[in-house]
């Protein structure tokens, strides 16, 4: 097993320092993946880029967070890694649950290891409606409580499978889509999640990415998509669960 830390990063300069100074504790190349940030947050990223350690891949046009994922795991599988670790660029993760994220991919080298997020006071209730709205729609989509949370960006992928979901579909989720469809999709295709509680506040920077109308109008439309799709694969997973 080979793991780097990936960070999708998009105009978070106050921030980026703190998360790749944390990262720096356990030894883990970075590669940091720029989706098309401004010029301010872009000289933010200067300082860091001495280290050998830190990798910037530039993404010219912002794509989103999804799009950046998806470069990074192809830089990261291109460097010959067969894992990554997502972290936010924002620090909004507790990274001292980076020790048993990796003990636990270590004991399941072929599933995704995922964070599964337990909030502070800082986080709004609306917030966390939302969200719990969403994990039962997955729960539908899924016929199954195994993905506990998927919204949360904290996570270790077994690169050539994860990649291997995300090819098998001309379209893919390219923005805040991206963190429920790559979890869905895989379960569908047998590659399973472990989840770990994990500590989450708000971003430490105060800037958060998501946009309220237009990434919810994106996760609804996806819901659609993954409703029917669970119709399409509704034998299979009526057999798994019966059978498993």
């Amino acid at each position: 097993m080979n793991i780097c830390a990936l960070i999708p990063y998009y105009n978070h300069p106050e921030a980026i320092g703190h998360v790749v100074r944390q990262l720096s504790a356990y030894n883990l190349h970075i590669i940091i993946v720029d989706d098309g940030s401004d010029e301010k947050s872009k000289l933010g990223l200067k300082p860091l880029l001495g280290s050998p350690n830190v990798t910037l891949v530039t993404r010219e046009v912002n794509g989103g967070k999804g799009a950046a994922v998806i470069t990074g795991m192809r830089e990261a599988l291109k460097r010959g890694y067969t894992h990554a670790l997502q972290v936010d660029a924002d620090g909004q993760h507790d990274l001292e649950k980076i020790p048993e994220l990796l003990r636990l991919s270590e004991r399941h080298p072929d599933k995704i290891i995922s964070g599964m997020p337990v909030y502070d006071e800082s986080v709004p209730t609306s917030r966390k409606l939302w969200r719990y709205a969403t994990h039962i729609l997955v729960w539908i989509h899924t016929l199954s409580f195994e993905i506990r949370d998927s919204m949360c960006g904290f996570r270790i992928y077994p690169l050539e499978k994860t990649l291997k979901v995300i090819d098998s579909r001309k379209e893919f989720g390219q923005r805040m889509d991206f963190d429920i469809e790559i979890l869905v999709r895989s379960l569908w295709d047998n590659l399973h999640i472990v989840q770990l509680p994990v500590g989450v506040k708000y971003p430490i920077d105060g800037v958060s990415h998501f946009q309220l109308f237009n990434d919810n109008f994106l996760i609804t439309k996806l819901h659609i998509r993954l409703f029917f799709g669970m119709i399409f694969n509704f034998p299979k997973l009526l057999f798994r669960k019966v059978f498993a």
